[in-house]
């Protein structure tokens, strides 16, 4: 059930406020972006924290699964990971999107053979 004030004008004035937020965050940021050293210490700790955070991610999806990929065994999934890495590492410079491509079929291709 849609709360009151959330109908009508309200949905309308919600969107527009969340665009205007969102905007404004990145405008700031466009500003500032050439003032910014992108070798600093603090850069180099959110890109590890980022790429943490993605590892951590993808781990998760691999080993606890929720919804359809929980219908594939484990060690598929870690299969198609290795092949998928294996794609990666051969060239690192311009290989990222055939591995990503090379995960994603073998897993369709894993479903539409079962």
């Amino acid at each position: 059930m849609m709360n009151a004030s959330l109908q009508g004008w309200g949905l309308w004035l919600a969107l527009a406020g969340a665009c205007v937020g969102t905007y404004v965050c990145r405008a700031i940021g466009v500003l500032l972006s050439g003032r910014i050293n992108q070798d600093s210490e603090i850069f180099r700790w959110l890109a590890a924290v980022t790429y943490a955070m993605v590892a951590t991610l993808v781990v998760r999806l691999v080993l606890f699964p929720v919804g359809l990929l929980a219908t594939v065994p484990m060690w598929i999934r870690i299969l198609i990971c290795v092949l998928s890495i294996g794609v990666m590492i051969s060239s690192p410079k311009r290989r990222l999107v055939p591995a990503l491509l090379t995960g994603t079929l073998l897993l369709v291709s894993y479903g539409a053979l079962r």
